[in-house]
C-alpha cells in the first residue's frame, strides 16, 4: 500500500509542475550549389560531447564552468537535431540523396560521413564554437577516404537563448558547406 501511495504522489507532483519551454534548432539555408562526386551520401549520427547532447541549453560562464538552464530545453535530442541539419543542408548544396543513418534508401550509399564533435558551445567572450573533426568515405566506391578537423567561430550579440540557437544554425551551416566541399566541386 505504501508503494501505491509513493506512485499516487509522485503523480500529482508531476502534473503540478509547469511545462518546460522548448528552443528548436533550425537550419540556415546556404547559397552554396556545387556539382556532386558522388550520387548519395549519409550522414552518420553525429558524436556529440556529454554537455551539448544534453537537453538543456549549455553555455560557458565567465569562470570557465559550463552552465544550463533546465528551464528552457532543446524541442529535440541535439545529436538527432545536428544530425538531420547537416543532412538537410548537404541535400540542399549537393542535389543528391543524403539521408541519416539508419541508411533510408534502397541499396547502400556512395559515402558516409561522420562526424565527431569536440566544442558545441556558446562561450562567455560572445562567440559560438563549434569544433571537431569529420570523416568521409566511400565503401566500395571509387570516393576517396578522408578527415578534416573544423573549428568554427560565430560572433553572437548576445548570450540569449535566440542568439545560441543562430549562432549554432550558422555553425553547422558553414560546417555543412565545409563537408560539402569534399563531396563536390
Amino acid at each position: 500500500m505504501p508503494r501505491i501511495l509513493s506512485f499516487a504522489l509522485l503523480a500529482v507532483l508531476a502534473a503540478c509542475s509547469s511545462p518546460t519551454d522548448r528552443l528548436a534548432l533550425m537550419p540556415e539555408p546556404s547559397a552554396m550549389e556545387l556539382r556532386p562526386l558522388v550520387g548519395s551520401a549519409m550522414v552518420r549520427t553525429v558524436s556529440l560531447p556529454a554537455y551539448a547532447a544534453a537537453e538543456e541549453v549549455a553555455f560557458e560562464l565567465p569562470n570557465g564552468l559550463i552552465g544550463s538552464n533546465g528551464d528552457i530545453l532543446w524541442a529535440d535530442a541535439p545529436e538527432r537535431a545536428v544530425t538531420l541539419v547537416l543532412t538537410s543542408t548537404l541535400d540542399d548544396i549537393l542535389n543528391i540523396e543524403v539521408g541519416p543513418e539508419p541508411w533510408p534508401f534502397v541499396g547502400l550509399p556512395d559515402a558516409a560521413i561522420d562526424v565527431r564533435v569536440t566544442q558545441m558551445i556558446a562561450r562567455a567572450d560572445g562567440r559560438f564554437q563549434l569544433a571537431g573533426q569529420y570523416f568521409v568515405g566511400g565503401d566500395g566506391t571509387d570516393f576517396r577516404n578522408s578527415t578534416d578537423g573544423f573549428e568554427i567561430a560565430v560572433p553572437m550579440p548576445d548570450q540569449s537563448l535566440t542568439s545560441i540557437a543562430t549562432a549554432q544554425a550558422t555553425a553547422l551551416r558553414l560546417l555543412s558547406e565545409d563537408i560539402a566541399g569534399r563531396l563536390g566541386r
